[in-house]
């Protein structure tokens, strides 16, 4: 007895020292915060254990080290866009991106990322077209391909990929492969050697001490890219495996949205993969030339590539999203598979719709994670009452990351509305700036919604007990989820 009153009281001033560490010194949200405090006091042993897990903050690290050579390049070029803008000087070819030029100096000034013109893209809405393109794109490669992938899995589709780029290596092609620890967690070791054997290179993200168990929850490379000789570039919402073809019947039809650009915006797709490659692989990429070619002309969609993570002191992609959300004059369509906004985001969608903005959510109709989609759930019900339109995906499940406003500019990439997304995990986006591609996506949005019920304040009233239960739980828990 006397033993176990010594270990609850060394648990309890671990307890009271970590709450010291996340009020005073940690730089977190408040909301976090006060989550982080009522999970420590409430459940002081377990709430310790989570708190390691869950609890690590990055934002003071700076994990992702530039070339100087580079760096000073790319400073240079940003400063001299910036004051191209500042001064009213800037010449672009689509008359619509005047309209959006604060947007661009918004990334440009907390992002350094470069806004490129030169530009052609596709849009994938299914995966079948998404991987057969790649594969196409993979194995017509002559010099390199680059791969970044949350979720690798080692199935059919898996082995597809793997078996084509190993076939690549062996014809001399560089071929690099990075998977996140934590999504891939069950990737096998046969899909690994392949490659290594083949002369291609493989190398994991923040991986754990031991196999399969990976104590660093947050913090997970979200990104899916890939960079084919630098003149091909692909991101967006599909990860590698078969669910994403629709394979899976817990998920059924998978809707996601993914790019493949051409043009000067993949040297900055490039500029991401080698960043996060150098911070995973001890056999560290060269910032060479022949990784940046100079390009013809390829179309005129403008293009910024913007990052962000829980390295930053900003939340790049959110702001982003929250700029084109109060510049919306019509409408804001958005699709995501979680709804788990900030208190800033979630005004900014209140402030449109009581301005008169025509704003339209798409979530799924069907949870992957419980707790992640009654916190949504929640959310929906809020903006109902500020006028927000919400739909339900009824035609499997919805994975895109889409937001396009008045037909104008729009973003696709892997971050989700969510906090996970813009604070804990890395992720890269596409904003685009192109009458012509929004309005693409603006049409795709319409023909989901036949495929949609809406959620109606009527239908949300109705809800049971056991789910506003839920919804209350989740909500307390949403600033860490």
């Amino acid at each position: 007895m006397q033993i176990t009153t010594v270990l609850l009281g060394i648990f309890m001033v671990l307890n009271l020292l970590l709450a010291g560490i996340v009020v005073f010194l940690e730089r977190r949200n408040v909301s976090a915060t006060w989550a982080w405090l009522m999970v420590l006091f409430f459940i002081p042993v377990l709430g310790f254990i989570l708190y390691i897990i869950f609890g690590q903050n990055l934002s003071r690290r700076r994990i992702f080290k530039w070339d100087k050579h580079e760096h000073t390049y790319l400073q240079r070029a940003v400063f001299a866009q910036m004051k191209l803008i500042e001064e009213n000087r800037s010449e672009f070819r689509q008359p619509v991106i005047h309209e959006y030029k604060d947007l661009i100096y918004l990334h440009l000034n907390n992002n350094e990322a470069l806004f490129t013109e030169n530009n052609g893209l596709r849009i994938f809405t299914d995966g079948h077209e998404k991987f057969d393109a790649l594969l196409s794109d993979i194995y017509s490669a002559t010099e390199h391909i680059h791969l970044i992938y949350y979720i690798i899995r080692d199935d059919d589709l898996g082995r597809k990929i793997s078996d084509a780029l190993a076939a690549k290596a062996r014809q001399g092609v560089e071929v690099r492969v990075l998977y996140d620890d934590s999504g891939s967690r069950y990737l096998s070791r046969r899909f690994k050697k392949q490659i290594e054997q083949a002369g291609g290179k493989i190398e994991s993200f923040f991986p754990g001490k031991i196999p399969l168990i990976n104590l660093r929850v947050n913090y997970r490379n979200h990104r899916k890219m890939a960079i084919i000789d630098s003149k091909i570039g692909y991101i967006g919402g599909f990860n590698i495996g078969n669910e994403y073809l629709g394979l899976n019947p817990k998920f059924g039809y998978w809707r996601d949205t993914h790019l493949r650009i051409e043009g000067e915006a993949v040297n900055n797709l490039q500029s991401r993969f080698m960043l996060d490659w150098n911070q995973a692989s001890k056999v560290k990429i060269s910032f060479k030339d022949y990784y940046y070619p100079t390009l013809a002309k390829q179309g005129e969609i403008g293009i910024q590539i913007v990052s962000s993570g829980p390295d930053s002191e900003w939340e790049q992609i959110k702001h982003g999203y929250i700029k084109m959300i109060l510049s919306a004059k019509k409408y804001v369509y958005i699709q995501t598979p979680y709804l788990i906004p900030d208190e800033s985001l979630l005004d900014a969608l209140k402030i449109a719709a009581f301005s008169g903005v025509d704003v339209q959510i798409m979530i799924p109709n069907k949870p992957d994670h419980p707790f992640v989609y009654w916190a949504t759930y929640s959310n929906a019900g809020q903006l109902l009452r500020a006028g927000v339109k919400i739909f339900t995906y009824e035609n499997g499940f919805l994975h895109a990351k889409m937001i396009v406003v008045d037909g104008q500019i729009a973003s696709v990439g892997t971050a989700n509305i969510d906090v996970r997304s813009f604070r804990l995990n890395f992720e890269v986006n596409a904003f685009l700036y192109h009458s012509e591609t929004a309005q693409k996506l603006v049409k795709i949005f319409a023909e989901d919604i036949q495929h949609s019920s809406e959620l109606t304040p009527e239908k949300y009233q109705k809800r049971s007990i056991m789910i506003q239960t839920k919804e209350s739980i989740s909500r307390l828990l949403s600033p860490i989820l």
